[in-house]
């Protein structure tokens, strides 16, 4: 899979190299998948001597503190269980992600930008059913025509997806970096191979 359109969207890249701590829900799944649910060794750090989660898997780096010693947690399983939310927020993300980072008119990966189906001039909303990702050479063809008149058709139908189905496509956009010790908590409710 091609990365580079990737970048804008993973937070804080140098902090991957510092020791992140995959976090984990009480039934061991991530709490996301994209961007992949991942905290500073710090907060992990915190959250340990909180006593709000339990470390599965540790890096060698030891950090001290006067009193104590501690191995840096690589993965932790919260011990309360977090619903996961139901509704979707409707973000430029979010958006992005429905669509798979993906012109929805011509299928290009990059320099995207949304589009109004129904243009905003001839009462179109803006709506998960209305908005599409759109690469800007598609933008600016189909401008404020419709897709009839712009000899346009979408790649498919925009609607609004389910929290588990950005769930699902987020899964197909693994982080730049991912640690070994987190390869038996990701992707583990796929389908195996015969």
């Amino acid at each position: 899979m091609d990365g580079d359109f990737r970048h804008e969207f993973v937070r804080e890249r140098g902090a991957l190299k510092q020791h992140p701590a995959l976090v984990l829900n009480a039934d061991y799944r991530p709490l996301s998948y994209y961007p992949l649910s991942l905290w500073p060794w710090q907060e992990a750090v915190k959250a340990v001597w909180l006593d709000r989660v339990d470390i599965v898997a540790e890096y060698d780096t030891v950090v001290a503190s006067p009193s104590t010693r501690i191995r840096i947690p690589s993965v932790v399983v919260l011990k309360d269980y977090v619903k996961p939310r139901k509704r979707v927020a409707f973000t430029r993300f979010n958006l992005f992600l429905r669509d798979e980072f993906s012109c929805q008119y011509c299928g290009s990966r990059g320099d995207l930008t949304f589009d109004h189906v129904v243009p905003r001039a001839a009462g179109g909303i803006t709506s998960w059913e209305n908005v599409v990702a759109a690469c800007s050479p598609c933008n600016l063809k189909k401008g404020s025509k419709s897709l009839r008149r712009a000899g346009m058709s979408l790649r498919k139908v925009p609607r609004r997806p389910t929290a588990g189905e950005l769930n699902n496509v987020g899964r197909k956009f693994p982080p730049n970096m991912l640690h070994d010790s987190w390869m038996d908590y990701l992707y583990w409710d796929a389908e195996l191979e015969a």
